[in-house]
């Protein structure tokens, strides 16, 4: 995919979702962002009469969006669902539970990284422990009542430092974090008011329902 003027590929993916994903950390929240400099459809007619939506397009849309926020490509994803329509309760929002509970996207939200492609990084070079052992596994799933904290050997990492310093965003109330020893835990599975993602979750269910 081509670069475009305002960012890279990742702009253009907040674009065309015509919302920030928060995909490029920090520089969401500043005039650099795509959405704050050319809030309209990358491409040559992004800024011409938009078509009208139809309803397959909308559980499209919905479907990419999630992915693309939680950097999940299709097989995956298609597990996710497939996890959460076995489980008890309303299914979309089981698999947003699901994705929440990702490890790379609770050091997201932990403020420990700046966005979920690094936060991805930093699980996979093994910074992390969950229970007193390193997992190098982004999509590993974590349950309540486990502790994840900082290895010894990585605390002082620029990129983890800038973002503990960075923009402050809101930890969940379902996670608890001591800032001082770095070590966080799992204190309940999120429930759908606790998850801020902006997305109809029941139009993607319908999407794979079809």
């Amino acid at each position: 995919m081509p670069v475009s003027k305002s960012g890279d590929a990742r702009c253009r993916q907040c674009r065309r979702e015509g919302m920030k994903l928060y995909l490029k950390g920090d520089r969401c929240y500043t005039k650099k962002c795509g959405i704050e400099r050319r809030n309209y459809p990358p491409g040559m007619h992004g800024q011409g009469p938009q078509k009208k939506t139809t309803e397959y397009a909308g559980q499209l849309r919905e479907k990419q969006k999630m992915k693309r926020t939680y950097r999940v490509l299709e097989r995956p994803f298609r597990n996710y669902l497939a996890e959460a329509e076995r489980r008890r309760g309303v299914t979309g929002e089981n698999l947003l539970q699901l994705l929440e509970m990702r490890l790379d996207n609770v050091i997201y939200r932990l403020n420990v990284a700046s966005s979920r492609a690094q936060a991805r990084q930093l699980v996979n070079h093994r910074h992390f422990l969950v229970n007193g052992k390193r997992v190098n596994i982004p999509s590993y799933i974590v349950r309540p009542g486990d502790t994840i904290t900082v290895h010894d050997n990585s605390r002082r990492l620029p990129p983890m430092m800038e973002s503990l310093r960075g923009t402050g965003r809101r930890i969940p109330e379902w996670l608890s974090f001591d800032a001082t020893s770095l070590t966080a835990r799992i204190l309940s599975a999120p429930t759908r008011d606790m998850i801020d993602t902006e997305v109809e979750e029941q139009l993607i269910v319908e999407y794979y329902s079809r």
